[in-house]
């Protein structure tokens, strides 16, 4: 899809959202739950090492990067202690400024949304139920289930698939560098979130756009 104002709702049938840090900013809480697991280990993590190095991606595969010494089992346990660490921390998370007024918009038009994660399925219905939002989409896209997260472009090729859509009829929004890589690579036209890494980091990952939240003045633009 070409970023031509004026035109791009005119083959736009999908929205995909990336859920954290996209749908709620839920990264501060993620980089706690990983410090404090990760403690137990003798391996101690910084907010910017977690932001470059951790945002965005899944958990084996974390796992098998900064504890290869584990087993399957083993592995499979730290990562279930780490995401209900996460639930116990995540009780209450507002949702990204004017998501909801662009849910309705692409509501309005019949256009289909859905949420495309790495995250595991007790994390996204917890944080989809505790944002009131279990029931605002068309599909839940879970890497876990297409067998390969981002940055791999197979969750958002799926999720056209589902849809039975082109790249060039969607658009993705996306905040770390592994969920943008995953969707520019499915040819999405990919809009960055600045909620784990700035503007400017972010168009030179590829984005069409970089904005704050869903209120910015040049998404609206875009769309309208």
């Amino acid at each position: 899809m070409k970023f031509c104002e004026g035109t791009i709702v005119q083959s736009l049938k999908a929205i995909l959202y990336d859920l954290d840090g996209t749908i709620a900013d839920t990264d501060p809480i993620h980089f706690i739950a990983w410090q404090d697991c990760l403690k137990e280990f003798g391996i101690e993590i910084t907010e910017t090492f977690y932001k470059q190095e951790m945002s965005g991606s899944t958990n084996p595969r974390l796992i098998a990067k900064f504890l290869p010494q584990l087993s399957a089992a083993e592995g499979e346990a730290l990562s279930e202690q780490k995401e209900a660490r996460f639930r116990a921390l995540a009780q209450q998370l507002p949702l990204t400024p004017g998501l909801m007024d662009l849910i309705d918009w692409a509501k309005q038009r019949h256009i289909q949304q859905a949420v495309v994660t790495n995250a595991p399925r007790k994390n996204a219905e917890f944080m989809l139920k505790a944002l009131q939002l279990d029931d605002v989409f068309d599909r839940v896209i879970l890497a876990e289930e297409v067998g390969i997260g981002k940055p791999d472009p197979a969750p958002y090729t799926y999720a056209l698939k589902q849809f039975g859509l082109e790249p060039d009829q969607a658009i993705a929004f996306e905040d770390s560098p592994l969920g943008i890589q995953s969707a520019i690579a499915a040819g999405i036209l990919t809009i960055g979130i600045a909620s784990t890494q700035t503007p400017k980091d972010l168009k030179h990952m590829g984005t069409t756009l970089a904005i704050q939240d869903f209120t910015a003045p040049e998404l609206w633009a875009l769309l309208d």
